[in-house]
């Protein structure tokens, strides 16, 4: 079983450090063709592809904070994703039928 955490930034990167998050592979981008049963996926996936990490059998953890308009568009330190509430949420993710 392998922890992914998916992120560009590096204020997240620096973030899950802090917090002691055990972490395998750090990663830009996902190929969730890669994923496999047991499988942790943390980081703010689009939609669709939180659905394949889990329809793979694997967990997907989002990295939530409420981010204040002022700061959207620029890189967060550690400091700014504590105060914005950074945390991990659990999400399973199920494609709806759309007929």
């Amino acid at each position: 079983m392998t922890t992914y955490f998916v992120t560009r930034h590096p204020g997240a990167v620096d973030w899950a450090a802090t917090e002691g998050l055990i972490v395998d592979i750090q990663a830009a981008h996902l190929d969730p063709q890669i994923i496999q049963a047991g499988d942790t996926v943390i980081g703010t996936l689009p939609i669709h592809l939180a659905a394949q990490v889990c329809a793979r059998g694997g967990r997907y953890l989002h990295l939530s904070m409420e981010i204040p308009e002022e700061a959207r568009g620029r890189e967060l330190t550690v400091a700014d994703l504590r105060q914005f509430g950074a945390r991990l949420e659990a999400y399973q993710v199920i494609p709806a039928s759309t007929d």
